[in-house]
């Protein structure tokens, strides 16, 4: 077992936040922990990187992987930055109309939605306690960062498959949710992000952790050299987690990093 651990990534829902959207005392206690050992910590999240800034600073978090690993930031500085391509929101933009789904499209700054009185949607900003939020328009078309897919089932998904384009879908791992899709490139990804910001840091696989609970942190877990997966964790994510940890509900994060000797 490595004593060189100088990097921790933490999903957020499921993963650090509980299913009130709280942050046990015992999680935020092991956060500090480490990062008085100074060892790096990341918020690693499907969500926006705008949304997440009052956690942020609670935790005395200033560098992130958002919007499932398009958006990579080291403190201050910007170090993976890959929007999508524009004729794949005009794609999931016509399926999404004939099927009667709604969207979310994440900017640097905005959630966009396709439709805001939707009630799927109001449960959706509700739900996840997004304040940023304005209606879709074309001249964002370029800047879109990722996507979630709502009110949709595993039927309708097959639709918004594309021949040329390496993407899956990811169900929302949080209770209520499963009718939203997180939209993730094979090629952009958690896991991708973080080879590039461990390249900045000039760090290895192996001084890397990483705690998730979703399909949307496969990736993540088989970049790290030791990959957490959460009591609460999909089935699916077990396979390429180092360890299970206890459940979000039960201090995963802690425990965790406490079988690593971090805390104690």
């Amino acid at each position: 077992m490595s004593n060189n651990y100088k990097v921790l990534f933490l999903d957020m829902d499921g993963t650090i936040l509980r299913s009130d959207h709280s942050i046990s005392e015992k999680t935020k206690q092991a956060i500090h922990i480490v990062q008085e050992k100074g060892i790096e910590v990341f918020l690693a999240t499907g969500r926006p990187i705008h949304e997440i800034r009052e956690t942020a600073v609670e935790l005395g978090i200033d560098s992130f992987v958002g919007y499932n690993g398009a958006l990579g930031i080291y403190k201050d500085e910007v170090i993976v930055d890959k929007p999508m391509s524009p004729s794949i929101i005009d794609h999931y933009l016509q399926i999404a109309t004939s099927n009667n789904n709604q969207m979310v499209l994440y900017t640097d700054s905005y959630n966009l939605f396709t439709n805001l009185d939707n009630k799927k949607v109001k449960e959706f900003i509700d739900y996840f306690g997004l304040v940023h939020c304005k209606a879709f328009q074309n001249s964002y078309r370029d800047q879109i960062l990722g996507i979630t897919i709502i009110n949709a089932n595993k039927d309708d998904i097959k639709q918004y498959e594309m021949e040329h384009e390496d993407i899956y879908f990811a169900p929302v791992n949080v209770q209520g949710m499963g009718h939203c899709y997180d939209v993730i490139r094979n090629q952009v990804n958690k896991g991708v992000a973080i080879q590039h910001l461990l390249s900045r840091l000039n760090l290895t696989a192996d001084q890397a952790i990483a705690f998730g609970d979703g399909l949307n942190d496969i990736q993540m877990l088989n970049t790290v050299g030791t990959g957490f997966a959460m009591g609460n964790a999909h089935p699916d994510l077990f396979q390429h987690a180092t360890y299970k940890t206890t459940s979000v509900e039960d201090d995963g994060v802690y425990y965790g990093l406490q079988t690593l000797g971090l805390v104690k």
